[in-house]
């Protein structure tokens, strides 16, 4: 048999190389709203939600100066942030926007409601909030039935 993780397993943290250490924790900091938990000389940051060690790992180690990677490689293709329920992502695509952001997606999968954006490095960023389980939708099977459909943007916002 295949090893299964434990259920209770989560991604604690993802750790990204950027360019610019000082505009992508500005980023992180000013945009998402995460708070600076430790700061490495000019080489490396750490930043979370709650007081939590980190969430995310920001470092310029290999990659100082450098383009963002090209598109249709290998690599992260999103970090998502979870939130807790619908008027929180709201003031979060709200904070983005006000920032400048520019949205490059949003739908509504069924399980969850997710807007899609990128950071200064060109990295893929996702916030969304999922929907109760026993709100999601399933086939006669029990299986997850995801989906694609557009998202009313305007009606969450209206929420922030």
């Amino acid at each position: 048999m295949t090893y299964k993780a434990h259920p209770e397993t989560r991604i604690g943290h993802v750790h990204l190389k950027v360019s610019d250490l000082d505009r992508s924790i500005a980023f992180y900091r000013d945009v998402m709203g995460l708070e600076v938990q430790q700061i490495y000389g000019a080489q490396a940051a750490f930043l979370s939600a709650g007081g939590y060690h980190h969430h995310i790992g920001l470092n310029t180690w290999e990659s100082r100066g450098a383009p963002p990677a090209p598109p249709h490689h290998p690599g992260l293709y999103h970090t998502a942030f979870l939130y807790p329920d619908r008027p929180a992502l709201a003031r979060a695509l709200k904070a983005a926007l006000e920032a400048g952001v520019e949205l490059e997606g949003a739908a509504d999968h069924g399980v969850s409601e997710a807007l899609y954006f990128r950071d200064p490095d060109g990295n893929g960023i996702e916030i969304y909030r999922d929907r109760a389980p026993e709100d999601w939708p399933r086939g006669a099977d029990g299986n997850l039935i995801m989906g694609n459909q557009r998202l009313d943007v305007a009606a969450l916002l209206a929420e922030a």
